[in-house]
Formats: structure tokens, C-alpha cells, sequence
């Protein structure tokens, strides 16, 4: 069985797009539950290990609800301090656990309130919900007034219930804390979590919250962080695993996704011509730079090259405040016609390089035939008939390499020429 979980989530993990260093700046909004065993500060040590860096700050007074925060000057300071990557909002434990009414009424609009100011200092700011846990055995001490939260998974399932209402309402980030905890919980594993008290978390418990935490908000899994705070290695390998397989399998539910762009396309060429299919998620907005001097903003394009040479095609994503980054290589061996059938040796076209005039044939031959000539995009520049061995005009066209398709009765040669003046 384990051994089939390393193999689900090495392949998990290498299905994840991989992002370069990352810096994050973060405020912690809360109670105890973030402060015991100081959750910002192992999040930033797990980060630090593996090349990124967290930047945090917090407001974490012991049994603080949103209510009290909603109205607290130091979190409302705190929150106008800088442009914050993600300002993380935790409820006091048991409020969101309580009678669908209750939550209503006591939690919501105070989560609203809390949006709300966040969005007006900064509206690229990510407001970010930390999804707690049940009591070991339930909230005893409500378990008369609502039989629901007699028991952990009952206080589970209300918990999880409000904080992802609260998400999708607010178009906010989850950090599915609770949900990675009860998947510990159900397999039996003999890691405890909890503290004596039964309700706040041991190291464990708070190391498994900064390995979900780091994963909602770098996109980056936790595996292989070389930072254990003082746990067994072995442990917090499984905390790691823990973490990332819960948030990678649902991002979109806990709207991780959602609210990012993530650029990505593909191409196929015909001679100089390309055609790109954009495979974007969650963007509204695209910039398209194809290594050849040549821009364009749209969703699906085409490309045409001028010269021969290898381009890199870049594309970059966006949807509010995110932006996302790719680019691809492609080589051009061949422009407009050149691929086609040459015209033989017989056929003559002088002079070379034409100036205001190129003559195809000789003076011997007069044979009449019609023609097209195209520019180095391909693109047609000049039609007519002509005799072999007369001039044909060409002082309208500019400096350059052309290509010609001449039919002459019936045959159909094909090659290319320069103007220079």
C-alpha cells in the first residue's frame, strides 16, 4: 500500500508545473492555532529550504474571532502595511463548526468585512482562508447544543463546510488544512497531531499545516524539504506526502487554480508558416512575442517567418492581477516557396540580382507563359503574362528576395530572385 502511494504521488508530483524561486509576502491573521509553535515561521523555514522566501508578519491574539479582527486597529494596520501576496484569515476554533444560522450571522459577514478591506488596500491581494480541524473527540463543551460537533468528524465536516462556503463566496484561496488532517487521521497512521489539550496542534500538527500552507501558496510540493523543526525525518517525509497529495488532486476545488493564469501552447510549422494553438487555463489576456521582432495580443494565431534561423516563441498569460510564462523553440529551414521545384537549368532569369526588370528564358525561345511572383512572406506581389525573353517590370517592388510561379503551357516551374538597386 505504501508502496503504491510513492509511486501515485511521484507521479502526482511530476505532472506539476515547476516554477522558479519564488518570493511571497504574507500576513497571518488569527488565534492560537497559528501561533503555538509559530505556523509563519515554519512555513518560511520550509520554503528557505527549498529556494524560496517567505516575508510575514502576524496578528494572532489567543481565542480572536473575525469579528475581533474586523475591528482590531493593529490587524486593519497591519493589513494597509504593504501590497501582501495573501493576508490568511483563521477563525477561532469552533465558530465555523456551529449551526449553519449561527455561522451565518457571526462568521460570514465579519469574513466579508475582512475581504472587503483587504481587496481596498491592495486588489491583488489573495485572501487566503486557513481551514482548521476538529477537536480529537468533538467540542464537548457544545456538543449538547448542536449533536452535530459531538464527535470529530461531525465537527470536521461543519468546520470544512463553512471555510469552503466562505471561499467560493468570496472568490478567496483555501488552505485545506482540516482536509489534509482528517486524511492522517483516516489512515491509521500513529503520528499525533494534537496536543495534550486535544484541541491545539502538537509540532507535528503545525509542521503538517506549514507543509499545506506552503503548497496552497508557492504551487510548489513540499517533498524533499530538508526541514523536519526537530521532527523524525521519516515523519516528516509522511507530512510532506501528506500535504502535497491533497492539495495537488483538487486544485481547483480549493481554488488554487481558479484564480491563476498558467500559460501553455503548441505549434506546428509548414515551411515558414506557423499555426499556434493556445492550451492557457484561466486566462483572459495574452501577449505573444515570436523572437523575430513580431508581437501580437490574442488568444490563437498564426506566424509567418521572413528569414531561415531558430526563434523562440514566448507567450505570456494573464488574468487580473497573475501572469504566467512559456516559451518554445522552432526551427525555419525554408521560406515562402523556396521548397518547391526548381525551375531547370534551360529556363534562364537574368539579370542577377534584377533591379527594375528580370527577364526569364532566353531571346531564342518566344514562348508566352503567365506568371506570379510572391515576396519572402509568401505572399502574392505581382501577376501577369509575358513572353520568354521580354522584360518584365519589376520597379515598384522593393529590395529584397522573391519567389515566382511561371506556367508555361501547362508546365509549371517554380524558383526565386533578388532585387537589388
Amino acid at each position: 500500500m505504501k508502496q503504491n502511494l510513492f509511486i501515485l504521488l511521484f507521479l502526482l508530483i511530476i505532472s506539476i508545473p515547476l516554477f522558479g524561486q519564488k518570493k511571497l509576502e504574507v500576513l497571518f491573521l488569527g488565534n492560537s492555532y497559528t501561533y503555538v509553535n509559530d505556523l509563519p515561521a515554519l512555513i518560511a523555514q520550509i520554503a528557505l529550504s527549498k529556494g524560496d522566501t517567505l516575508v510575514h508578519d502576524q496578528n494572532t491574539p489567543g481565542g480572536y474571532t473575525f469579528q475581533g479582527h474586523s475591528i482590531d486597529a493593529t490587524s486593519l494596520s497591519k493589513i494597509n502595511a504593504r501590497s501582501w501576496d495573501y493576508v490568511v484569515l483563521q477563525e477561532q476554533s469552533q465558530m465555523p463548526a456551529f449551526p449553519p444560522s449561527q455561522v451565518a450571522t457571526d462568521v460570514y459577514p465579519y469574513a466579508d468585512s475582512l475581504n472587503k478591506y483587504i481587496k481596498r488596500n491592495d486588489s491583488c491581494t489573495n485572501t487566503l482562508f486557513f481551514m482548521t480541524w476538529g477537536r480529537q473527540n468533538g467540542d464537548a463543551s457544545n456538543c449538547a447544543s448542536y449533536p452535530p460537533i459531538c464527535t470529530y468528524e461531525g465537527m470536521q465536516a461543519s468546520l470544512r463546510q463553512s471555510y469552503m462556503t466562505m471561499t467560493q463566496t468570496l472568490n478567496a484561496v483555501v488552505a485545506p488544512v482540516g482536509v489534509v488532517w482528517k486524511k492522517v487521521r483516516n489512515q491509521g497512521d500513529s503520528i499525533l497531531l494534537y496536543n495534550a489539550d486535544e484541541s491545539h496542534p502538537s509540532l507535528a500538527g503545525s509542521y503538517l499545516a506549514a507543509c499545506t500552507f506552503y503548497a496552497t501558496m508557492f504551487h510548489k510540493s513540499p517533498i524533499g524539504s530538508s526541514y523536519y523543526a526537530g521532527l523524525n525525518p521519516a515523519t516528516a517525509l509522511h507530512l510532506q506526502q501528506y500535504a502535497a497529495q491533497v492539495v495537488f488532486d483538487s486544485l481547483a476545488l480549493w481554488q488554487i487554480d481558479t484564480l491563476t493564469a498558467h500559460a501553455a501552447f503548441s505549434m506546428n510549422a509548414n515551411q515558414n508558416n506557423v499555426t499556434i494553438t493556445n492550451t492557457s487555463l484561466n486566462a483572459d489576456a495574452y501577449y505573444w512575442d515570436f523572437g523575430d521582432g513580431q508581437t501580437y495580443s490574442g488568444n490563437t494565431t498564426s506566424h509567418t517567418y521572413a528569414t531561415t534561423g531558430t526563434f523562440t516563441v514566448k507567450l505570456v498569460a494573464y488574468r487580473g492581477c497573475t501572469s504566467s510564462t512559456v516559451s518554445h523553440t522552432i526551427g525555419i529551414t525554408s521560406v515562402g516557396i523556396e521548397n518547391a521545384v526548381y525551375a531547370p537549368m534551360s529556363l534562364m532569369q537574368y539579370p542577377s540580382p534584377a533591379n527594375d526588370f528580370i527577364i526569364f528564358g532566353t531571346s531564342e525561345i518566344k514562348k508566352s507563359f503567365i506568371y506570379t511572383l510572391y515576396n519572402i512572406e509568401g505572399l502574392e506581389v505581382m501577376q501577369g503574362r509575358s513572353v520568354l525573353g521580354n522584360e518584365i517590370s519589376v520597379g515598384m517592388l522593393p529590395n529584397g528576395m522573391f519567389y515566382y510561379v511561371l506556367n508555361i503551357d501547362g508546365d509549371v516551374f517554380k524558383g526565386r530572385f533578388s532585387i537589388v538597386r
